[in-house]
């Protein structure tokens, strides 16, 4: 269990309803004084968080975003690993799993994770190396969702797609050069949607263990869409389709 700073209102909200004991300390603004602020120190306080209240120089300091006036010391579990992934499939009857290969930007990753969340996701997988991790600002973008959605970083990407496999997850990797859409695909089931990094799209290795490749059609002149936001469509078409077995 390693200790971290999170930053913004949501993010600390989050953590404070999901697991307080985590919370070693909190530092808020001196000068933010308003409904939003009050509340949530007076929430604090009642589970016996110590609230300092300082300079907004010193939480510039001690943020690299936008801190929003209150930033907090929590202690941070690990992410899932391999045998954590499983055990999930294993206890979910029909398994919703976003796969991000190699996703770097944190801005996208926050913003995929509100969008799983929002989703039904039940884990977001990713690989340990060369991708975004739960940093603070990914907390503060993501407004609350790192903190519900499982993070799971896995040792080798292919492999873990294998194993999804052989549990039975059908696996769907995004690309723009397949003829088959989005639309004209079965999302229903044991799912894992597999998107690629920001540029770069689907590795090599990736793509060819993927059951099936999908396109979201594109009407306009742009070739390619934001992660995040291929990530939303993706995850809400999914949606509507579960939700309407």
């Amino acid at each position: 269990m390693s200790t971290d700073v999170v930053f913004g209102i949501h993010a600390i909200q989050a953590i404070l309803q999901r697991s307080p004991q985590d919370i070693l300390e909190v530092f808020v603004a001196k000068d933010r004084d308003d409904k939003r602020m009050n509340p949530l120190v007076q929430q604090l306080r009642q589970q016996g968080i110590a609230v300092q209240f300082c300079h907004k120089k010193t939480l510039d300091q001690m943020a690299e975003g936008q801190h929003q006036g209150i930033i907090a010391k929590v202690r941070l579990a690990a992410p899932g690993s391999d045998a954590d992934l499983m055990a999930l499939v294993e206890q979910q009857s029909s398994p919703l799993l976003l796969v991000l290969d190699g996703v770097t930007d944190p801005h996208n990753l926050g913003a995929i994770l509100r969008s799983a969340d929002a989703a039904g996701v039940h884990a977001v997988v990713v690989p340990k190396d060369r991708a975004a991790k739960l940093t603070p600002v990914v907390r503060k973008v993501a407004c609350g969702a790192a903190e519900t959605v499982p993070f799971i970083a896995v040792t080798n990407l292919a492999r873990a797609l294998r194993q999804l496999q052989e549990a039975g997850v059908w696996v769907i990797g995004t690309a723009g050069e397949t003829d088959q859409t989005l639309y004209q695909t079965e999302l229903t089931g044991p799912l894992a949607i597999v998107l690629g990094a920001e540029g770069d799209g689907l590795r090599r290795l990736t793509r060819e263990t993927c059951d099936a490749l999908v396109k979201i059609p594109m009407q306009g002149s742009v070739s390619s869409l934001n992660v995040s936001v291929a990530a939303g469509i993706c995850l809400f078409e999914a949606m509507r389709q579960r939700l309407a077995v």
